[in-house]
């Protein structure tokens, strides 16, 4: 009986120890909590956090002495931004960084954000299996649909036809659906194919704006020849027009040195007076954007 109240005491007097000891540590500010260390500075005075924000301040002068550059984590760099955002000197508070790196930090943390509220989080509802099996029913049946190189924009007149049924599709999903159907490209060739075949009969002409000395707009028309990349004629003005292009046009070819293609934009600067003089040099001039790219 007597060991047992000897143990029980003994049991007694460690817990009190325990206790005593956690009370001493209770005030001193945790070193891995914010929150924690923030906490339990309510319960201490006033002139207790000034001294110790001396102490902290001239450890941290000492520390900036020996390390040139902190690595900061994410959680770091968060806190940093919160804490700057309820101190009004921040700036003159900062020790270890920049005010500029701080800033950036919270642009970061912004541009996050809205990212993050602003993404897409459906997407296009999903197309009817019905709707996809009459578009590349369409594109089976009639195979110009799909491609229709004189077109402006590929599978627009499969597009029409939908709009006449009531159904809208856009139409990154109509050619998405066209290539399915049909993986093969339709009757002709891609760029790739034509300039490997034809390259030394091929001819393409551009403009290339230039800004002079006196900052005015100038136009330099080049022709060159595809095989070779020789610039086969050149010209500059300040006032491009079609009779002036049909000239050059005109002056490229002496003596009936043409090529059998001309490749050009859809510049308005070409216009009847150069398709006149192309055909009168015999010279092929293809649609803008009938041949496919490859």
């Amino acid at each position: 009986m007597a060991s047992f109240a000897h143990r029980f005491v003994h049991r007694i007097r460690s817990a009190w120890a325990s206790m005593e000891l956690a009370c001493l540590h209770l005030p001193r500010p945790s070193r891995y909590s914010v929150v924690l260390a923030t906490a339990l500075d309510v319960t201490r005075s006033k002139a207790q956090l000034v001294a110790e924000n001396a102490l902290l301040r001239q450890q941290l002068i000492l520390l900036h002495r020996q390390v040139s550059k902190p690595r900061f984590t994410p959680t770091d760099r968060l806190w940093l931004v919160l804490l700057a955002s309820r101190v009004r000197t921040w700036r003159e508070a900062l020790l270890i960084l920049q005010p500029d790196t701080l800033l950036r930090w919270h642009r970061q943390g912004f541009r996050l954000f809205w990212w993050f509220t602003s993404r897409n989080r459906g997407g296009r509802p999903r197309l009817a299996s019905e709707t996809i099996a009459l578009i590349q029913q369409m594109a089976r049946e009639n195979c110009p649909w799909g491609v229709e190189p004189r077109r402006r924009v590929p599978g627009e007149r499969i597009r029409g036809e939908l709009m006449k049924l009531g159904i809208r599709v856009p139409r990154s999903t109509i050619q998405k659906y066209v290539r399915l159907a049909r993986p093969h490209p339709a009757n002709g060739q891609n760029w790739s194919v034509f300039l490997r075949n034809h390259a030394h009969i091929v001819w393409a002409c551009d403009f290339l704006p230039v800004i002079d000395l006196f900052f005015r707009q100038i136009y330099a028309f080049f022709i060159i020849e595809l095989g070779s990349r020789r610039v086969v004629h050149f010209g500059v003005t300040s006032h491009p027009a079609d009779a002036w292009v049909a000239q050059q046009l005109r002056e490229a070819t002496p003596y009936g040195r043409t090529p059998r293609f001309l490749i050009r934009d859809r510049d308005s600067k070409y216009g009847d007076d150069f398709a006149r003089v192309a055909k009168a040099s015999s010279i092929e001039v293809p649609w803008p954007g009938g041949l496919r790219a490859g």
